[in-house]
């Protein structure tokens, strides 16, 4: 009787063991992903994980200070957006603001698509009118 109280209190403690992640994430994992997500200012091409310069080095400074004081990730991530702008984010959010950015590819593909239809709509239709001289 004595040996089933253990494994039942084992059982019902499964789930819990097993929502638990398998690593922990460290302080500098969480550094590096946010600097991955974030873009510098001054090279603007490249990411605060891979510029090598000086305002990107403070920056990293600044986010790792932040994660060891126990600041959560968006919290972070709103202070430099504050700070730098939309412009700081490597994906910029989808807002009036930055519409254009999300949406303008797709509105040069529907307008190039819809030139390349009338150009060949006008070469069939030049192929087959008699009349049109142009046409042979």
């Amino acid at each position: 009787m004595t040996t089933a109280a253990p494994v039942i209190g084992l059982v019902a403690l499964l789930p819990i063991l097993a929502s638990v992640p398998a690593t922990a994430e460290t302080a500098d994992e969480r550094v590096r992903a946010l600097a991955a997500e974030l873009r510098c200012v001054v090279c603007q091409n490249q990411s605060l994980l891979d510029s090598d310069a000086d305002l990107a080095k403070d920056m990293r400074a600044l986010i790792r200070e932040r994660v060891a004081a126990g600041d959560p990730d968006e919290a972070i991530v709103d202070f430099l957006v504050e700070r730098y702008g939309d412009f700081i984010l490597l994906q910029p959010p989808f807002k009036p603001a930055t519409w254009f950015l999300w949406l303008g590819p797709l509105a040069f593909l529907l307008l190039a698509l819809a030139l390349a239809r009338t150009r060949v709509r006008r070469a069939r239709s030049r192929r087959s009118d008699p009349d049109d001289p142009g046409a042979s």
